[in-house]
């Protein structure tokens, strides 16, 4: 099948260019600056091992893709542009079309499914970096990440099974999953630090305000009963492919190369606004949550670059929060103070 990348940043472009290499029939979707750069000097790997420049074919917008049958949509943009993607996609691609949301978060799926009736999920492990236009940084190496894939809501089916064989071939790390969204509700719980990133850096993640957000995450899916792998499954899956980062190192996630490049936006509403969302609906208070998606937002609307310096303020506005919210509850809102033991 014809592999159409929508999104061709750090995850999409890595993915898209691997795939290529791997001998697959790959089309990038890729915008602005960064797609002018890929279609005219090609899409740069800069990798731990070496550096390449990959030939993948790419067009400026998924409007002018003409679709055939056998096409498959790898849907790798960040989730606050998920619905404008699909009502775009929708006017092009037909109904039937595979939608494979190779995105964090997890209402990228749900939006998928109401315009397509055959959507997947992919549980995203993968350490790698788009700054410049044209270029990619992926850390890892040899395998550069893990990309578990299953049908959305559940299950797997020939999509699932030839996508991961394919990804394998390409020199990444795959496995078909029926229950992909359990990994992607723990991978859910990561990412709720990524607004912390976007505010004070990388550095600030593995401080006592991520705990507290980690942990009213936890609280409220549990209210909810959504099942989540959980940190010794997700630890066994990633071993020595793709660990979890060590507090402290100077690469950041998605939210951060947002906030670097200044692009007005970030992903807070799809990440800590999901748990505020579940906590609302559940009865669960989430007010570190809350301010970390207020924040983001606000600092993303300003382009305020992440600032260290910050992160000491942060802890403080998280402390004020929980107090605030420990006086309407009449106990502790998240269950920890800002001294509790790292999640």
């Amino acid at each position: 099948m014809r592999l159409v990348v929508v999104g061709a940043g750090a995850i999409g472009g890595l993915v898209g260019a691997r795939l290529h290499a791997g001998g697959e029939t790959v089309l990038l979707v890729a915008r602005g600056d960064h797609g002018r750069v890929v279609r005219e000097d090609g899409l740069r790997i800069e990798g731990p091992e070496s550096t390449v420049v990959v030939r993948v074919p790419s067009v400026e917008d998924v409007r002018s893709v003409e679709f055939r049958s056998g096409d498959a949509v790898l849907l790798a943009t960040k989730s606050q542009h998920t619905a404008e993607v699909l009502a775009a996609l929708r006017g092009v691609a037909p109904v039937d079309t595979p939608v494979v949301c190779v995105q964090n978060g997890v209402e990228n799926e749900r939006l998928a499914l109401r315009q397509f009736t055959n959507v997947y999920g992919v549980c995203v492990m993968c350490p790698a970096t788009h700054l410049r236009p044209g270029a990619i940084q992926a850390y890892r190496a040899p395998v550069a990440g893990i990309f578990d894939v299953g049908r959305y809501p559940g299950g797997i089916d020939d999509v699932a099974l030839a996508l991961a064989e394919s990804l394998v071939a390409a020199g990444l790390a795959a496995q078909a999953r029926p229950d992909i969204m359990r990994w992607k509700y723990a991978k859910l719980l990561l990412n709720l630090g990524n607004a912390i990133e976007a505010i004070a850096g990388p550095a600030a993640r593995g401080g006592p305000v991520f705990e507290l957000a980690w942990r009213e995450g936890v609280a409220c899916l549990v209210a909810a009963g959504i099942d989540f792998v959980s940190p010794e499954e997700d630890a066994a899956r990633r071993a020595d492919i793709v660990p979890l980062p060590t507090p402290g190192q100077p690469r950041g996630g998605s939210s951060w190369q947002s906030m670097m490049r200044q692009t007005g936006n970030v992903e807070a509403d799809y990440f800590n606004g999901e748990i505020v969302l579940l906590g609302r609906l559940h009865g669960v208070p989430t007010p570190v949550n809350a301010l970390l998606q207020r924040l983001a937002n606000e600092h993303a609307r300003a382009r305020i670059v992440p600032d260290p310096a910050g992160a000491d303020a942060l802890e403080q506005l998280a402390s004020a929060a929980l107090g605030v919210a420990e006086a309407r509850s009449g106990g502790m809102a998240s269950g920890q103070s800002l001294g509790a033991s790292d999640p």
